[in-house]
């Protein structure tokens, strides 16, 4: 039986999920519900399984350890099958789509050395502060500022000279497209394997799941999974109840922006889904009793916490998403912005793993 202040928590979580469920439901949009709860589903398979990119991508680097993150690359391997040909052939869906300049690379080093000292990414600030997470209830807030700092750079950030967009099932078609894709991943995954350890069963599980949830996520909403530009938008409404004039800025009078700007954080699908996943991991986190077991760090781990929550912030804004939206988005779209962006992220997450000592992180 679960203990009194983990019952109190599922319950409030839960009747939490289902209230935003019964709002949407409320105004007919079954959509949105199907969306929070793959969102949910997300979160609870995030935090069960303790499947991130922070630790994978260090791994790599510090001990050459890849397992981790080819398992993170399978799940665009599994997801793209499903986004490159609807994207490509179906009116209504579209994939993920950068161009590959400054913006891009930049943004990438940048939130990588905000993830190695956040100790979490995107989806890993999301899960894990949803779990209980004091670290990353830090994280969280100056993630938001800084996505709402780099949407201010970011229309003079794209101004700079880039390749245009690279699509390799606009360049090829849909299915050789989907081949030519699903090719550059196995090759990075091998770049990464190298000689060391293969994923495990488990881990290769998991990745299929959530690849396949991620699929969904796609059909349901039209476009692939992203986080950090619902986190953004939190950013944003933040910054308006606190008085600031974010509306007459460049990037937020932009059509999207400054629709996802005037309407509710449940109208804008990543918001929606950022909402899902924190919900979705407390729930799990209560059922399994940690939720209230997680011991806060020290001084200067929280500043390690706000300060890489700020640096991922603006990084992944600049550079057009994170490791969900950018990655495993943009290799799933057959974009090659998403394979610039993965070694854009190296040079930030080796500097971010050197420094960690400084806030009190294992290398």
């Amino acid at each position: 039986m679960l203990p009194p202040a983990d019952r109190r928590v599922l319950l409030a979580s839960s009747a939490a999920l289902i209230g935003v469920a019964s709002i949407l439901a409320h105004d007919g949009n079954w959509r949105a519900v199907a969306l929070l709860s793959v969102a949910a589903a997300l979160g609870t398979v995030f935090l069960t399984t303790n499947f991130g990119y922070t630790g994978a991508f260090r791994a790599w680097i510090a001990r050459r350890d890849g397992s981790g993150l080819a398992a993170g690359i399978a799940v665009a391997m599994v997801a793209a099958p499903v986004i490159v040909p609807v994207a490509s052939m179906v009116p209504g869906y579209s994939g993920f789509e950068a161009p590959i300049g400054a913006p891009l690379i930049g943004g990438a080093a940048l939130f990588g050395v905000g993830m190695q000292w956040g100790n979490g990414c995107g989806s890993g600030t999301l899960y894990s502060a949803g779990g209980g997470s004091r670290r990353m209830w830090v994280v969280l807030p100056f993630f938001c500022l800084g996505g709402l700092l780099g949407s201010l750079a970011l229309p003079a950030a794209v101004a700079l000279p880039a390749i245009p967009e690279i699509v390799l099932p606009r360049i090829l078609g849909p299915w050789y497209g989907l081949v030519a894709t699903l090719l550059v991943a196995a090759a990075l995954t091998g770049l990464v394997l190298g000689r060391g350890p293969r994923p495990t069963t488990a881990q290769l599980k998991t990745a299929a799941l959530i690849g396949a949830l991620a699929a969904l996520a796609f059909t349901i909403s039209g476009q692939p999974w992203g986080v950090t530009t619902g986190l953004t938008l939190w950013g944003a409404k933040a910054a308006v109840v606190l008085g600031f004039d974010v509306a007459n800025t460049t990037f937020w009078s932009w059509d999207g922006p400054k629709q996802a700007l005037m309407g509710s954080i449940l109208a804008q699908d990543s918001s929606l889904m950022d909402i899902g996943m924190l919900l979705g991991a407390t729930i799990a986190a209560a059922r399994m009793n940690t939720f209230r077991n997680q011991a806060s760090p020290p001084f200067r781990g929280l500043l390690g916490a706000a300060i890489g929550g700020l640096l991922m912030g603006i990084g992944a804004r600049l550079s057009f998403g994170c490791n969900i939206g950018a990655l495993i988005g943009g290799i799933a779209s057959g974009s090659l912005h998403g394979f610039v962006w993965f070694f854009a992220v190296l040079p930030g997450c080796w500097l971010g793993i050197r420094l960690r000592p400084l806030f009190g992180l294992s290398v």
